[in-house]
């Protein structure tokens, strides 16, 4: 064996134990694929001399026969004789340590240099990014050093910044002149390198402002939309969008549907318009694997018209439209008068596991997925999974208090539900079995306390059963007020079941499925859903079993597109985004130092508005040290978290699916849900093993820390009862916050005949109150089909729980009874 100190002393330059002892074919493929391309090329000093070379050490002796192996890949389409010898090596155990000294003996130049390591290496390069204004931008370099001393020096274009010489560079309340590229120097010594340049932009979104501060570190989200815009032929077309992202988002405008050429700048500028620049626009932002798209706008342009007065002269917009009546191009061709929001909110809730009732797989991804979507378009979200009866009643509670005149408020509910009496009722996990109205949430009582912030648009998209539930009493309906901005969109008609996707991997429930290809559309909200009933009908599998089903007040062309325009003072809009932003605060990113000289990085992701991701990455390591490992133990038993699924090499042994693509590499991580039920701070520990060399045994180092209530904890939702707006409010039987206990008594099973009117295709109904309500997944397990039209492999209605008790047998009322509720809940 080659000691340390000689290999030190062969070294040209200092490179790190742990590079050094990994095995030759374990290297990064990008330096593997150049080493073997520089020993495959080399006649006199390539594999074959490297092979000779290996020879002579009986702890890697290549045989004849081995030496032939390796010449034949030569006959394999890209096949590689170094590759082979390289992986025969890697084998007998020959570490890049090793190499290095067979190839300086071997005096390839080229391939030393290919697995060579740099004296001072950059491990942890500035990223490009997109900030608003008035936010903190944090960019980080980290560099490894043969010795101590390292110091930073950090620049914007050509300008040091002084004030700013650690590894990280925090700028507090960023402004629009602080865009620019940045790039850091790192000193040791008389040896420097400097990082990679990283572009900052800031966006002033100004009136323009979307849903308040960004999404998780890194996610892409647009924060600044188009404008429709009405010109005159001739006028310069100036669109501007703007994204945040991380790394630096690119940019992609479409017009009409088709991408145009040489527009891939965040201001879309367009000089002497014509006729044939009018129509639709909308942009692509895309940053690493991630994209969204702006809001769709129309640009119209009508003649320019001059009126003589005392001489000629040009109109302005305003003027035009006092005289341009006559002009029927443009009144044509003009974008109609715009509606706004005053703010858009949106409660999404995903229940899949339930203690005493059938788990489901799709809540996860469609919660995960509508979020990005709703996001898009600039609203606030706040996405929950698997809610106890108290934490849903309390995450209502929140909801309501970002609602106030002209909000968009929508609420989506995923998980087991049913419909009875003309009422809907959303199932918590901790629902017993069987459950009564008691134990559920009303739609149509939280359709009440909606009302009454006089909200601009209320939308209710519920994927869940509409099974009858005979286990609860005839109760009166909710009597709501007479409003034109209601939408309902049932995920399946009445006293029917919605259905997954039976798959080994992660899917969407139908409902989602084609709703999210929908969504962005600029168009009327039940004009969304219409289309959305359109390609559900198509749907082979779910036809004739699940269709889309819309009750509507709406008499306003209402879209979620919609632009955000405040209405309300600064300081109320203020508030509210505080109080949005509350529960989405992730702590920052830390460098932990611990006393044996190693430095790790801890991070946070959020996977959901009460699920957090934790990280842990090495920055540096001593020398001396072999190999390390950051782990997070120690976490409240209130919180769910399987020790199996901790300090997981990667986010999917960890159950982090969806996010997998944006989290750092080369990190161990953990996934903590339920933060909901977080009581106090969140306090764990990090440990840090390590191994040397000279010893036998590894060597721990703990630390403790506390990153405060995360995400959705700081709201504690977790309180059993609240002196709130819905207990105040919500006074019938079956409200969200108060019921009587239902009589166990059973009422007689009714006969399973469909009323003709809800029976077929996707019904649009006018919505008044007291009508019949929404659904989604039944007590029952679900029936599943296979996607893209394979054959189906339903499980239908299996009888309810073992022995047949514990679910609620839900059927239908006779035609009649069904009819003359229907009737009745229509009169006011």
């Amino acid at each position: 064996m080659y000691s340390g100190k000689a290999d030190m002393s062969r070294s040209v330059g200092s490179r790190s134990s742990e590079s050094r002892a990994l095995r030759v074919d374990l290297l990064k493929e990008p330096v593997l694929s150049r080493l073997c391309d520089a020993l495959d090329k080399s006649n006199v000093k390539g594999w074959r001399r490297l092979g000779d070379v290996v020879s002579s050490d009986r702890r890697f002796q290549i045989s004849p026969e081995e030496m032939e192996l390796c010449s034949l890949k030569v006959l394999e389409l890209e096949g590689s004789p170094s590759r082979m010898l390289l992986r025969l090596l890697g084998e007998r155990g020959c570490t890049a340590g090793h190499l290095t000294d067979y190839l300086r003996t071997v005096g390839n130049e080229d391939a030393l240099r290919c697995v060579k390591q740099p004296s001072l290496q950059v491990l942890i390069q500035p990223l490009s990014a997109s900030v608003p204004r008035g936010h903190t931008l944090r960019l980080s370099c980290h560099a490894r050093a043969p010795s101590p001393g390292v110091q930073y020096q950090w620049f914007k274009s050509r300008e040091e910044l002084p004030a700013h010489c650690g590894p990280d560079l925090v700028l507090d309340g960023v402004l629009v002149r602080d865009s620019g590229f940045y790039i850091c120097r790192v000193n040791c010594g008389e040896v420097f390198e400097f990082s990679r340049w990283a572009q900052v932009e800031v966006l002033d979104p100004g009136a323009r402002a979307g849903a308040g501060p960004p999404a998780a570190e890194g996610r892409l989200r647009v924060l600044i939309q188009p404008r429709p815009r009405q010109l005159a032929v001739g006028d310069t077309l100036r669109l501007e969008c703007g994204a945040l992202g991380r790394p630096l988002p690119r940019y992609q405008w479409h017009h009409n549907g088709a991408p145009l050429p040489n527009a891939s700048q965040r201001i879309l500028t367009i000089p002497n318009t014509q006729h044939a620049h009018r129509g639709r626009y909308r942009c692509e932002a895309s940053s690493g694997n991630e994209r969204c798209w702006t809001n769709e706008v129309h640009v119209a342009l009508g003649p320019r018209i001059s009126v003589q007065s005392s001489g000629a002269m040009e109109c302005s917009e305003e003027d035009f439209y006092g005289l341009g009546a006559s002009s029927n191009d443009f009144v044509q061709n003009g974008a109609p008068e715009e509606l706004c929001a005053t703010d858009k909110v949106a409660l999404l809730m995903g229940n899949l596991s339930y203690m005493n009732h059938p788990p489901l797989k799709a809540p996860m991804v469609d919660v995960y997925d509508l979020t990005n979507l709703l996001r898009q378009l600039d609203f606030k979200v706040v996405s929950l999974l698997d809610l106890t009866e108290a934490e849903m009643r309390n995450a209502v509670d929140e909801f309501l208090l970002l609602l106030h005149k002209g909000v968009y408020g929508l609420l989506y509910y995923a998980g087991h539900g049913y419909e009875n009496y003309g009422n809907s009722f959303m199932v918590p996990v901790d629902a017993p079995s069987p459950y009564r109205s008691a134990h559920c949430l009303c739609v149509q009582s939280v359709l009440q306390l909606m009302q009454d912030k006089q909200t601009g648009l209320n939308v209710f998209l519920l994927d869940m059963c509409r099974k009858r539930n005979i286990h609860d009493d005839p109760t009166p309906n909710i009597l709501l007020r007479v409003t034109a901005n209601i939408v309902f969109g049932y995920a399946t008609c009445q006293d029917a079941e919605a259905f997954e996707l039976s798959s080994s991997g992660l899917t969407n429930g139908v409902f989602l499925k084609f709703l999210k290809r929908r969504l962005l559309d600029d168009e009327k909200i039940t004009v969304v859903l219409d289309k959305v009933a359109e390609d559900m009908g198509q749907f082979d599998p779910t036809k004739g079993k699940q269709a889309l089903e819309i009750r509507s007040s709406l008499s306003e062309r209402r879209a979620l597109t919609d632009p955000v325009l405040p209405a309300h003072s600064a300081d109320l809009a203020l508030a509210h985004n505080r109080q949005w932003a509350k529960a989405h605060e992730l702590p920052e990113s830390m460098l932990l130092d611990f006393d044996c000289g190693a430095r790790i990085q801890l991070g946070f992701a959020a996977e959901f508005s009460n699920v957090l991701v934790i990280y842990t990455h090495i920055v540096k390591k001593p020398e001396d040290m072999t190999s390390c490992q950051a782990r997070v133990t120690d976490f409240s038993q209130e919180l769910d978290v399987d020790p199996k699924e901790m300090n997981r090499e990667t986010p999917e042994e960890t159950g982090v699916y969806l996010l997998s693509d944006s989290l750092p590499q080369h990190s161990l991580y953990t996934r903590i849900s339920g933060l909901q039920k977080l009581k106090e701070a969140l306090v764990f520990t990090v440990v840090l093993q390590g191994t040397f060399s000279s010893l036998d045994e590894p060597v721990h180092w703990a630390r403790s820390v506390d990153i405060g209530k995360p995400l959705i904890a700081r709201l504690d939702l977790h309180h059993v009862v609240r002196g709130s707006s819905c207990l105040q409010t919500c006074l019938t039987p079956h409200s969200p916050s108060r019921s009587p206990a239902h009589s166990p008594s059973r009422s007689p099973a009714h006969s399973p005949t469909r009323s003709p009117a809800l029976s077929h295709s996707p019904q649009h109904h006018g919505l008044q109150p007291g009508a019949p309500g929404p659904g989604r997944r039944s007590p029952h397990r679900l029936s599943p089909y296979l996607e893209g039209g394979a054959a189906c492999c339903p499980r239908l209605l299996e009888g309810g729980a073992p022995g047949g008790t514990g679910v609620p047998i839900e059927t239908t009322d006779d035609i009649e009874e069904l009819q003359a509720v229907y009737m009745n809940s229509l009169q006011l």
